[in-house]
């Protein structure tokens, strides 16, 4: 499968690494110093977890070309990055794009998409449920196998034949959901709490395991967002997030202190930029809903970065 990784981050590296051992014709976009890294030294990547390092040779193009045309294009990068690049993606002959990330308004930014696009887009949105970290020459990845979860906006991924076939030959799960735009909007409402306490603390992780005031306001913010949707009519996926925060607070807890008493929470922290950018996103769907969320707000007031 001819097949492009937009995006040379942890994340986007992890997913070539993983299409390439599974047999694929990969080529990765990257530019600067991270181009210049995957060609003289290949695509180098230390598993956390597994301890061990791999290295693959991949293809490095710096821009894409209108007329190039792959079979599949996973598009990896921060959900603030998006925008500047619907406009390269709508101007190529490719069809099947997977924009892989964060993304609590998808149906906009598939709209734009449709809009510039001189030719059909098939279009679907993608999470990769992994995390990491830059060292060097190096990506960290902190994994369990590999995941991602992904679908369509209004009814099935219309090229999921043709992505199963592509990690066929690998160990990374595909889980296909019929209502990606709800898992997605749920997502940030359990991960922007935490890390807008993690910038609260300067990232200092272990402090906030320590900070039983935080991480309550944590829960407490994730209940006040669940509210956001459930007053706009999504019903959170998965259900079991709910549950969790209203009616078992105290293992909620527990488990959040754990967590961050860990050395991996340090490798799965959001930027600044796209907290920024998720946080507003969430401010519109907390005008919509005409609920007010003070914790919420008061995390991200003491992070120093909203």
């Amino acid at each position: 499968m001819k097949t492009l990784v937009y995006g040379a981050g942890v994340l986007g590296s992890y997913l070539a690494h993983v299409l390439i051992r599974g047999g694929n014709d990969v080529t990765m976009l990257a530019r600067g110093s991270r181009a210049e890294e995957l060609k003289q030294g290949g695509l180098v990547i230390r598993h956390y977890f597994q301890l061990k390092t791999t290295t693959d040779k991949v293809k490095v193009i710096s821009t894409l070309a209108p007329e190039e045309h792959y079979d599949l294009i996973f598009v990896v990068m921060k959900c603030n990055d998006f925008p500047a690049v619907l406009p390269v993606l709508a101007a190529n002959a490719s069809s099947n794009i997977i924009l892989v990330g964060n993304n609590p308004e998808a149906h906009d930014t598939q709209r734009i998409l449709e809009e510039l696009s001189g030719n059909k887009k098939n279009i679907a949105f993608g999470f990769q449920l992994s995390g990491g970290r830059r060292e060097k020459d190096r990506m960290i990845c902190v994994r369990a196998g590999g995941q991602m979860v992904l679908g369509a906006l209004g009814g099935a991924v219309p090229f999921q034949d043709m992505l199963v076939r592509s990690f066929a030959h690998t160990q990374y799960k595909l889980s296909f959901l019929e209502d990606m735009d709800t898992w997605l909007k749920s997502h940030i409402i359990t991960i922007l709490p935490m890390n807008l306490a993690t910038f609260a603390v300067k990232g200092d992780v272990k402090k906030l395991a320590r900070n039983k005031k935080l991480l309550q306001q944590i829960i407490t913010a994730m209940d006040e967002g669940f509210s956001v949707l459930e007053k706009l009519g999504y019903s959170v996926v998965p259900k079991g997030q709910v549950k969790a925060v209203r009616s078992y607070r105290k293992l909620t807890y527990m488990f959040l202190k754990l967590y961050h008493s860990l050395p991996v929470a340090r490798m799965v922290a959001g930027s600044a930029q796209e907290l920024v950018a998720l946080n507003s996103a969430f401010d519109r769907l907390k005008q919509q809903a005409g609920i007010a969320t003070p914790v919420w707000d008061e995390l991200a007031d003491r992070s120093g970065e909203i």
